[in-house]
């Protein structure tokens, strides 16, 4: 290898015919012996809802986007079985705000057992919404902007044929042009999201937060253990400057 002030990561995009200028290898992560490539996206939305577990009868947000919710966001825009999507860093740019509402919903939803027997009889399925409906309260956020720094890692389930530079050129791809498999939200259905990708030419937004230094969340939602029965897991979300170091606060979960 040439005497080249290049890093580690530098030689081996190059040694693998990569482009260092196309790929930008100061996303590069290397984490836990893996390699993954990171992004940076602006998500806002005018109203958001990352509901609190243990409020099971009103529906109550978190102050902020939860890591689950922000992982969701992205696997929206690109997910395929091979990577696994990391959060590392989230950042609060607007301030936090609350608002409430009352709707009515219906009280249950239809089971997949009945809309499978109603499949094989063939059967009518149905519900009537006048008998089941009630009233229930949410508390959730108002006009929220995040951004968010993340970076993806090979899964076991990776072939020859999936590399580092072919899955994060796609999704630079699919965030350059908007597109997605389907709707990004914050947290329920009918708050969709707006999804840009930073460039690291550009410039990002100030947090409201940029001159607190430490404000203490208290615990939140990290995400759901698939591997463990879909066990919740819990981290204290701690933030500085208007930024929340999700990837450190990892160490410290709660389950």
């Amino acid at each position: 290898m040439k005497n080249s002030k290049h890093s580690f990561s530098e030689c081996w995009l190059e040694s693998e015919g990569v482009s260092i200028t196309d790929w930008d290898y100061r996303r590069l992560n290397l984490k836990g012996g893996g390699m993954g490539f990171g992004i940076k996206i602006l998500v806002q939305g005018s109203r958001a809802c990352f509901t609190r577990p243990e409020m099971k009868t009103e529906r109550v947000s978190y102050d902020c986007i939860t890591p689950s919710a922000a992982r969701g966001i992205i696997e929206a825009v690109y997910w395929k079985p091979a990577i696994r999507w990391h959060i590392d860093k989230i950042e609060v740019l607007n301030e936090i705000k609350f608002d409430t509402f009352r709707r009515n919903e219906v009280g249950s939803k239809l089971s997949y057992n009945n809309a499978k027997k109603a499949m094989k009889k063939d059967a009518p399925l149905y519900t009537v919404a006048a008998k089941d409906r009630q009233q229930r309260a949410t508390m959730l956020l108002r006009d929220v902007a995040y951004i968010i720094e993340a970076h993806f890692e090979l899964t076991d389930k990776a072939g020859e044929e999936d590399t580092v530079e072919k899955h994060y050129n796609i999704a630079l791809r699919r965030l350059r042009k908007g597109q997605c498999f389907n709707q990004p939200v914050l947290g329920c259905r009918e708050f969709p999201a707006r999804v840009e990708l930073i460039e690291d030419r550009e410039t990002p937004p100030d947090s409201f937060y940029k001159d607190e230094e430490h404000k203490d969340l208290g615990f939140m939602l990290y995400d759901i253990d698939f591997d463990d029965g879909m066990s919740p897991m819990f981290y204290r979300a701690v933030m500085e400057h208007g930024v929340i170091d999700v990837a450190k606060a990892r160490e410290e979960i709660v389950r």
